[in-house]
């Protein structure tokens, strides 16, 4: 039988641009940080009371590698009791690591556990060590463009071609701006964990923002950049996502929990869904996997009051928009 699975809290580090504030910060560091201040806000958690840790990075080499979420779990303080595991389904690996603890929780495997996600673009460039099997192009399993994101969000403005450059810098310009407010709120502030950082230039110091937002974004500035994957495209590097490193880490639990531990929750897990999608066009997936996920809760689109979309590319996001879901 199912139970409820609740969040109780959930942090980050202030993420910096690729390589360049957290140049001298291992990955699996920035992970301990995030796990360490989830812990320090939650202290009527005891640390031996949790019971598995659940990681996902997309490079799991190097500072990203020997099972990061156990070797997090380790390095974070956490008894030697507490297990870990990593997770990698490239950019939903994070999202995969709670789903797959809220699945324990619910099935009764875990009463309390952390899930998380951790990327150090600057140490583990996108692609690093790559090889993709030569038979996905000589059979055509996939065409070219499925091997590189940005392409497929080219092919996601082919599919609708209302999408224009424009609309996409505008909603680049537009997010752009609601992060400066929401800064100016501290709407962003209280879920961030000051994080030690160190540069060649500065030494050291202590991330407490940031670094990648550009508030003085204008439609005119984003005008003048080239596309990215296609001669005359719409993808640039104004209305993509940038290269990030940082780390982030939720507390989950049941009902048992948090009765166990007087806790409060944020709020609770109904229900989640993953699916494939043609690789070329694969930012449309949100679409197909919103909809197995209300199927599988019972709810349709019009009960929901606000639907959040982490995509990378600004056409993938108005792309999954359009679509009917």
């Amino acid at each position: 039988m199912s139970r409820t699975v609740v969040l109780v809290d959930a942090v980050r580090t202030p993420f910096g641009k690729a390589g360049s504030m957290y140049a001298g910060t291992r990955a699996d560091d920035l992970m301990v940080r995030a796990i360490r201040g989830l812990l320090e806000r939650n202290p009527k958690i005891d640390p031996a009371s949790i019971e598995d840790v659940a990681i996902a990075a997309a490079t799991q080499t190097g500072d990203q590698g020997m099972n990061i979420g156990r070797s997090a779990a380790l390095l974070s303080g956490l008894p030697n009791t507490v297990p870990g595991y990593s997770i990698d389904r490239w950019c939903a690996g994070a999202l995969t690591a709670v789903t797959t603890i809220a699945g324990a929780i619910s099935m009764g495997a875990n009463e309390i556990a952390i899930a998380g996600g951790v990327e150090h673009m600057g140490n583990h460039p996108m692609g690093e060590g790559m090889d993709p099997n030569p038979r996905y192009l000589a059979e055509r399993i996939v065409e070219q463009d499925a091997l590189a994101m940005g392409s497929t969000a080219e092919r996601l403005h082919d599919r609708f071609p209302q999408l224009t450059k424009e609309r996409a810098d505008r909603y680049a310009m537009n997010s752009q701006l609601k992060t400066a407010q929401a800064y100016v709120d501290g709407k962003i502030q209280r879920d961030l964990i000051p994080t030690a950082a160190r540069s060649a230039e500065l030494g050291w110091t202590v991330a407490t923002v940031d670094e990648a937002p550009r508030p003085t974004t204008t439609m005119e500035g984003l005008a003048k950049l080239r596309a990215s994957f296609r001669n005359g495209g719409t993808v640039t590097a104004g209305n993509a996502s940038g290269l990030n490193d940082g780390a982030a880490a939720l507390l989950m639990a049941s009902e048992n929990g948090l009765n166990a531990h007087g806790l409060t929750p944020l709020t609770r897990v109904v229900s989640s869904a993953v699916s494939g999608v043609e690789p070329r066009i694969m930012g449309i997936g949100p679409v197909e996997a919103s909809k197995l996920a209300l199927k599988r809760a019972g709810l349709t689109l019009d009960q929901m009051d606000i639907l959040e979309l982490n995509e990378a590319f600004a056409a993938q996001a108005l792309a999954t928009s359009t679509a009917t879901v």
